[in-house]
């Protein structure tokens, strides 16, 4: 259940840190007047349903494999391909590379799959750009020296070699959820893309291509005299080695002609594909499961015009984006996220909360939730669904973080019938409740999503293939729970607070999941602890707070590099940047930093960089998708692997969200114009001992067998 409401909503009027703003300060310079036309930009975006949505902007991959992906289906058509490949033309650097992000070094796979499109697409090898792309591509070692992904692609159409792959047998369909490792074992988004490539690596398919199209000129060596064995591990005793040499021993036993459960773990399979497309035709909400899947049900012979198949090839456009001549494929849609961050903004610009702008969305949002139920229950047994997507449609794997934001926004809305958002609210937080893992963390899409050694198979070089807690999902969450009226005394938050300080960097901030990256980190936990009326004059507060200082740019800005993720020179450093610098400021206010010469400057940045429309420009990309760690967050060591050093993030995922430029900013802005005013923070209410019973299924668990049997005892 959910504190009293009517006890809550009290704003705090007490001395201290419970109401750090106490007195009126002099506005900025124009502060008014920036709030007004960034919340009047950010009304005139909003959809005719209710919602709002920007682009999704990843990297060029996207357009390359879309179009490989029609060649394989035999649904290209040259205005398509045209028109990608005039968008890929124009997104090649002008040292003949691809990139992860914008600004990044040009990427050996990326750049290869980029080439091949092109060059199947009918562009010439001699065109000097081509040629450029050719000499980088060599440069890095050729296709040899590519991801596992970007062969899978080669192979598909005869340009690699099937028997360079890593196995995967099909029969890890099969595999029980006692055994040490299961499709569930796998992140949501890793397991919806391996189970149709588990159909794929048995069938091995191979589409022919015209000769022109062959891309031979990638390899150091002639293609015959080229060694497609899977790289050995470079330390001799560990679980890599291990997934190493079971590699070699599944080799050997696909080549026999044996293999009784074969046809059940397909079957398996295909019937998990089936049940898992959304009623958009998407695969997860996301593009590498969507194509992998409409691949894997062809290779199994479904023909063009089943419905599974129809629904699957139109999706696509929904994804697509058509724009002067070019054609984009988004990775993934955000309309959830982007809405929910956008009233949020809105609220803090002091947009009524009854506008009707803000009721259309939230009765949009309230007809978005999800009752049903999904993968996740499979580790969250007897939790009730209430939770929120990401994406329009992706009712089987509602996202933890969205849900949290969501709920701030809506407790937030002055709507008619409070009751029936009252009721959305307790299933979210019910829901949320129930998926707390273990360490005290959330997730972003499962519950106890752990198991490192998903990420040492030999098929795993990209993304990460495990979902596990991490510190921004949480912070945001407990902010929620804060804005609700939970405290420090609710066993959940406890909980929560606990693997926060846990997870602190020596030097103040914490690490980033799912946003560039420390700054990312500060400015999701700092809101979070004032919203739960934590102390924060706190020495690990105030790292935090120094932390952020001593990274401000000398324009008054903050950003910070992709590259942080795996240079360490770069954390907390780079191009201010409009998202970034509200974050800094989010977390600066939140810690009571309001008359701080850092603040006034980060407000002064923002405001002398917003646009005339009310708009900032943001071109650096300050969204995450897979820092390419494989496991899901920071290593204690580092990492050894090449993909941890390279500032070209090659296993990572980097996404500049366009929405980001604009509710960011107003929040940070809108926030300080009401504490600058003496009014309160969003958060700010009288707090309310929660009952245990609001709690729900997190338990510690006990630390060993001894424990779990003197517990039974």
């Amino acid at each position: 259940m959910l504190p009293n409401r009517k006890e809550v909503d009290r704003v705090r009027s007490t001395s201290g840190m419970d109401s750090p703003v106490q007195i009126v300060r002099a506005p900025v310079d124009g502060l008014d007047h920036a709030v007004r036309n960034a919340s009047a930009h950010l009304l005139s975006m909003q959809y005719p349903e209710g919602y709002w949505w920007g682009e999704l902007e990843s990297n060029p991959t996207m357009e390359a494999e879309f179009l490989l992906l029609t060649r394989f289906l035999g649904i290209d058509d040259e205005e398509t391909w045209r028109k990608l490949t005039n968008h890929l033309l124009e997104q090649q650097r002008p040292d003949g590379t691809w990139g992860q992000f914008y600004g990044a070094p040009g990427d050996l796979s990326t750049s290869t799959e980029c080439y091949f499109a092109l060059k199947l697409a009918g562009v010439s090898p001699e065109r000097e750009s081509m040629k450029k792309a050719r000499e980088f591509i060599l440069s890095k070692g050729g296709v040899p020296e590519t991801r596992v992904f970007t062969k899978i692609w080669l192979s598909l159409f005869g340009q690699y070699e099937w028997r360079g792959v890593p196995s995967m047998p099909a029969e890890f369909m099969l595999l029980p959820n006692w055994f040490p490792i299961t499709i569930y074992d796998f992140s949501s988004w890793a397991r919806a893309t391996v189970v149709p490539l588990l159909v794929i690596l048995d069938r091995k398919p191979v589409k022919s291509v015209p000769d022109s199209a062959a891309i031979d000129e990638l390899y150091p060596l002639p293609r015959d005299r080229t060694d497609y064995s899977i790289k050995r591990p470079a330390r001799l005793i560990g679980w890599e080695t291990f997934f190493y040499a079971g590699d070699i021993v599944l080799r050997h036993l696909e080549r026999s002609p044996w293999k009784p459960a074969r046809s059940q773990a397909i079957a398996k399979a295909e019937r998990w594909i089936l049940a898992h497309q959304e009623a958009d035709g998407s695969w997860g909400g996301i593009q590498p499961p969507w194509v992998y899947s409409l691949m894997a049900l062809e290779v199994l012979g479904y023909p063009l015009d089943h419905p599974v198949m129809q629904k699957g090839v139109q999706g696509f456009t929904s994804f697509s984006i058509e724009d002067n001549d070019r054609l984009r494929v988004q990775a993934c849609v955000s309309p959830l996220w982007d809405t929910c961050l956008t009233m949020i903004a809105l609220l803090d610009g002091d947009v009524d909360p009854s506008h009707p702008a803000l009721l259309r969305a939230s009765d949009w949002l309230s007809g978005q939730q999800i009752l049903t139920g999904g993968d996740w229950q499979v580790k969250a047994k007897g939790v009730s669904p209430g939770g929120w997507a990401f994406e329009f449609h992706n009712d089987l794997y509602p996202d933890l973080d969205d849900t949290s934001e969501i709920v701030m926004a809506l407790d937030r809305v002055a709507v008619p019938d409070d009751d029936k958002q009252r009721r959305a609210i307790e299933r979210a937080v019910r829901w949320l409740l129930g998926m707390q893992s273990h360490n005290g963390g959330w997730a972003a899409f499962d519950k106890d999503n752990t198991n490192v050694l998903m990420a040492k198979i030999p098929f795993s070089d990209f993304g990460e293939t495990i979902d596990p807690p991490s510190v921004d999902v949480t912070a945001h969450i407990l902010e929620m729970l804060g804005q609700l009226g939970y405290t420090a005394e609710h066993p959940a938050v406890s909980a929560g607070l606990e693997y926060i300080r846990s997870e602190q960097e020596p030097d103040g901030p914490w690490f980033g999941r799912w946003g560039v990256n420390y700054v990312y980190g500060a400015g999701a936990v700092l809101p979070a602890l004032r919203a739960l009326g934590e102390d924060m004059e706190a020495d690990y507060v105030r790292m935090a707070v120094d932390w952020l200082r001593d990274h401000q740019n000398d324009d008054g800005g903050w950003g910070e590099s992709c590259v942080s993720y795996v240079d360490p020179d770069y954390k907390g450093r780079g191009p201010s940047t409009a998202s970034q610098t509200a974050w800094a400021l989010l977390a600066l206010l939140a810690a009571g930093e309001v008359d701080d010469s850092s603040t006034r400057s980060g407000v002064e940045y923002l405001l002398r960089t917003q646009l005339a429309d009310g708009a900032w420009d943001e071109p650096y990309f300050t969204g995450t998708g897979f820092p390419g760690y494989g496991v899901g967050q920071k290593t204690a060591d580092g990492g050894d692997a090449e993909a941890y050093r390279s500032h070209e993030l090659p296993a990572g995922f980097m996404i500049n969200y366009h929405m980001y430029r604009y509710c960011w900013p107003l929040m940070a802005l809108g926030r300080y114009k009401r504490l600058i005013a003496g009014e309160p923070w969003p958060a700010d209410r009288e707090r309310n001992d929660t009952s245990d019973d609001a709690w729900v299924g997190h338990a510690k668990r006990p630390a060993n067998r001894l424990h779990r049997f003197l517990k039974i005892w």
